[in-house]
């Protein structure tokens, strides 16, 4: 797998020198950081990519608000995941450091924890290492899950390795759950049932998810630069390959029904862009690229096609429906809660398998759209452009139908904070 993984890391924005952290080598520098964190508690927070970044900062902020004497190394795995790792540590100079994640091999496990020293790990939604699970559970380090869900077809996955996974599962510390069905799966494949808490969603908790003004008021001015701003918008976010161009031309049918009707798109794979604009541009649309703005000077463009990372719940701001990627000509969708939190009309397609319990609450509430296929869209998406009462009405019962998930992030940091403090009196005794 490594060749592959690092030609990947490279197309994402990584370096060759990002490899050594991967072995549980860093430079002076990194290690000098790593030195000067406070000692009244180390956490070590993992988060695989972009997604569990988010939740993970989220975790972080309360943390650090609550214990004026913990710190946090945060690891991330993918390059575009490790800027926005950077970005926290940034906001909490002192106390955070990031770094990329340790490959899970028992020599590096080894040498990771002596280097991190760590008072308890902190693993966001799906990451369990055998090997550092393992090695952490042997020195007496507790170990937590947060944010967990497991999705039925990951169940039967992980069900036909019941007698691997299930050791490994029965180590860990805390489980933290985001739904009640979670629970049942998680115990199914080892987690003991003692261990399980459902919490909700932090991703879906509402607090703490309002993006900056200044950061929505600069996405704005490069709206207002291609002449996009103050007129009816769609995004599409977190598309795949073929959706792009298939959506591109939904888009085209209604904007000449709808004067003045913009597009933004957002593709998963950021790298993509480039070529997201050279097809968008054989069907005849003029198509900017958001990388390519903030030097240029003013063009016309009805299109923008979004390569940036970290930026998608402040373009949310400026836009009037979302629809939702990977749900049409690919299966498992994307995750849907970030616009819904940012009280935007939501449509996706048939394929959202990976977000079941988040779908099966959001339709029973009337607070997003599911159509069959994407020749339903065109009429779906034409409808809630003309009604501003439909897209109100159903904007509002999907942030009504999270407020479930109302306060995850605090009942979360509770369980960590509890569990830290008894860590640290056992230490001190």
């Amino acid at each position: 797998m490594a060749p592959a993984a690092l030609i990947k890391m490279r197309r994402r924005g990584g370096s060759w020198a990002d490899f050594g952290q991967r072995l549980g080598f860093w430079s002076r520098e990194r290690c000098q950081a790593m030195d000067a964190l406070p000692q009244g508690g180390r956490i070590w927070v993992h988060a695989v990519s972009v997604g569990e970044v988010g939740v993970a900062r989220k975790l972080i902020v309360q943390l650090l608000r609550q214990a004026g004497d913990l710190s946090v190394i945060l690891t991330t795995t993918t390059p575009t995941a490790y800027r926005l790792a950077v970005e926290a540590e940034q906001s909490f100079p002192g106390r955070v450091v990031a770094l990329y994640s340790p490959l899970d091999l028992p020599g590096v496990a080894a040498r990771v924890l002596r280097q991190f020293q760590p008072s308890q790990i902190v693993l966001v939604e799906a990451e369990v290492w055998p090997n550092m699970v393992s090695r952490a559970t042997k020195v007496g380090i507790p170990v937590s899950l947060v944010n967990a869900r497991l999705s039925a077809r990951s169940e039967r996955r992980y069900v036909k390795f019941h007698s691997l996974v299930s050791p490994i599962f029965q180590m860990l510390t805390q489980v933290m759950v985001q739904e009640e069905g979670d629970r049942k799966r998680l115990a199914s494949i080892g987690a003991r049932d003692a261990a399980i808490m459902v919490t909700g969603s932090i991703k879906y908790d509402p607090q703490g998810s309002a993006p900056s003004g200044d950061k929505v008021k600069m996405l704005g001015s490069l709206l207002e630069r291609i002449g996009l701003n103050n007129r009816p918008l769609i995004l599409a976010a977190s598309t795949h390959n073929g959706e792009e161009r298939a959506l591109a031309s939904i888009y085209k049918e209604l904007a000449a029904e709808t004067p003045g009707l913009g597009f933004l798109l957002v593709p998963r794979h950021f790298e993509r862009g480039p070529q997201v604009v050279e097809e968008l541009r054989t069907l005849g649309l003029q198509p900017a690229l958001r990388s390519r703005l903030d030097g240029e000077s003013f063009q016309r463009a009805d299109v923008m096609v979004i390569d940036s990372t970290g930026e998608l719940r402040s373009w949310l701001e400026l836009v009037t429906v979302v629809v939702m990627g990977k749900s049409f000509l690919a299966e498992g969708g994307q995750n849907p809660a970030e616009a819904v939190m940012a009280g935007k009309p939501v449509v996706f397609g048939p394929h959202m398998e990976n977000f079941g319990p988040l779908v099966e609450l959001l339709l029973a509430a009337q607070g997003a759209v599911q159509v069959p296929d994407l020749a339903s869209l065109k009429n779906v998406l034409g409808d809630l452009l003309m009604d501003d009462a439909a897209r109100r009405c159903l904007a509002e019962a999907g942030q009504q139908a999270l407020m479930r998930h109302d306060g995850a992030t605090a009942r979360t940091v509770d369980l960590l904070l509890a569990h830290q403090g008894a860590e640290l009196c056992k230490n001190n005794l």
